[in-house]
C-alpha cells in the first residue's frame, strides 16, 4: 500500500502539471471506484468546468483542492496509483476511472485490486467529515514531541499495533513502521505506556526521519507503485529491516527476522531492538550508524508537513 512518502511524491511531481488546468469530464469505468456521492451524474456535476486550485495530502489521502469548492479525494488504498498522461496515450490495464483535462491530457487511476476510492465531496464540511478519524501528521506543525509523548503515555498499545493505527499517527502503514521501530531500537511488541521519555523521543525522531528519508527517494516499490510520472520508487533498496528478512542487520550484522505482529509481516533485528531497554552505549552505536547510512539523502531534505489540510 502507498504509504505518506509516496503519497507525498506524488502530490509534490502532479501539482505544478494539475494546478490551474480545468476539468472537462470523468470517465469511470469501474462503478465501484466512486464511493461518493452516490451516483456518478452528481459527481460530474461537481467537477464538470471546475479548475483545480490546490493538490494537498492528509495522511494517504490526495486531496484536489477545486475553484468552486468542491474537493475531489483520492486514496490509493492496496495497489492504486496515478499517474498524468497525454490524451492519445495507450489505455494501461487495470484503469478504473480518468480525469479528462482541458489540455487534452488525462489523470489515470490504476487499481488492479479494485480496493482504491475516490469521493468527490461538495466542500470542507465533506471532508472534515471523510477524514474525522485520522490522527495528527508525523511531519506536520500539528504535533511535537511533547504531544507525541502525552499520545504515548496514555496507551497501552503494542508498538506495531499502535503506530498502523491512523488515529495515532495518519499516514504511516507497514514499511514505515517497522523502519521507524528499528531506527528508535525499540520492539514492536513494546508497549507504548512503558516507554520512558529518552526512548518516546528516539521514536518520534525515527518516525519523522523514516518518512523524511523515504520522500527524498520518492518513496518505494515493490510491486505497483510508481510516482507520478510512472517511475519506480528508489528508496527499496535502502530499507534497513522492511523486506530483508535473512538478510544481515547494517549496525550490527546479526540475521533479520521476519515475524507475524498485530496481523502484519514485521521485520526486525534482535539484537538491535531487544524486548528489554538497550544500555546506552548500544543506542548510541546503532544511532551513529543509521546516521551515515541516511546522511546523503537528508542533506537536502525538505519540508515535508507543508501539504496537509
Amino acid at each position: 500500500m502507498p504509504e505518506l512518502p509516496e503519497v507525498e511524491t506524488i502530490r509534490r511531481d502532479l501539482a505544478p502539471a494539475l494546478i490551474g488546468r480545468r476539468i472537462v469530464g470523468l470517465d469511470l469505468l469501474w462503478p465501484g471506484t466512486l464511493d461518493r456521492p452516490s451516483s456518478r451524474s452528481q459527481a460530474e456535476v461537481l467537477l464538470a468546468g471546475q479548475r483545480i486550485a490546490g493538490l494537498r495530502r492528509r495522511g494517504k489521502y490526495l486531496l484536489f483542492d477545486l475553484r468552486s469548492g468542491a474537493i475531489l479525494v483520492i486514496h490509493l488504498r492496496m495497489s492504486g496509483r496515478i499517474g498524468l498522461v497525454a490524451a492519445d496515450s495507450p489505455e494501461p490495464p487495470h484503469l478504473r476511472a480518468r480525469l479528462l483535462l482541458d489540455d487534452g491530457s488525462e489523470l489515470h487511476f490504476i487499481d488492479m485490486r479494485k480496493f482504491g476510492r475516490l469521493y468527490v465531496l461538495a466542500g470542507a464540511g465533506e471532508l472534515a467529515e471523510l477524514l474525522a478519524n485520522l490522527g495528527p501528521e508525523p511531519l506536520g506543525g500539528s504535533m511535537n514531541l511533547a504531544s507525541f509523548r502525552e499520545r504515548l503515555s496514555i496507551r497501552r498499545t503494542r508498538l506495531k499495533a499502535l503506530l498502523l493505527d491512523q488515529r495515532f499517527l495518519a499516514g504511516l502503514g507497514n514499511i514505515y513502521v517497522d523502519e521507524a521501530l528499528f531506527r528508535a531500537g525499540l520492539h514492536p511488541l513494546r508497549s507504548a505506556a512503558q516507554l520512558d521519555d529518552r526512548e518516546a523521543a528516539r521514536l518520534y525522531e525515527a518516525c519523522r526521519m523514516a518518512l523524511t528519508v523515504a520522500i527524498n527517494n520518492r518513496g518505494t516499490t515493490f510491486r505497483s507503485y510508481r510516482d507520478g510520472w510512472g517511475v519506480r520508487g528508489g528508496h527499496k533498496e535502502l530499507l534497513l529491516v522492511y523486506g530483508r528478512g535473512d538478510e544481515p542487520c547494517h549496525v550490527c550484522g546479526s540475521e533479520i527476522e521476519k515475524v507475524r505482529i498485530a496481523g502484519r509481516g514485521t521485520h526486525l533485528c534482535p539484537v538491535c531492538q531487544p524486548l528489554e531497554p538497550h544500555a546506552p552505549a548500544s543506542v548510541a552505536t546503532r544511532t551513529r550508524r543509521v546516521a551515515e547510512i541516511d546522511a546523503p539523502y537528508v542533506a537536502t531534505s525538505e519540508a515535508a508537513g507543508s501539504s496537509q489540510g
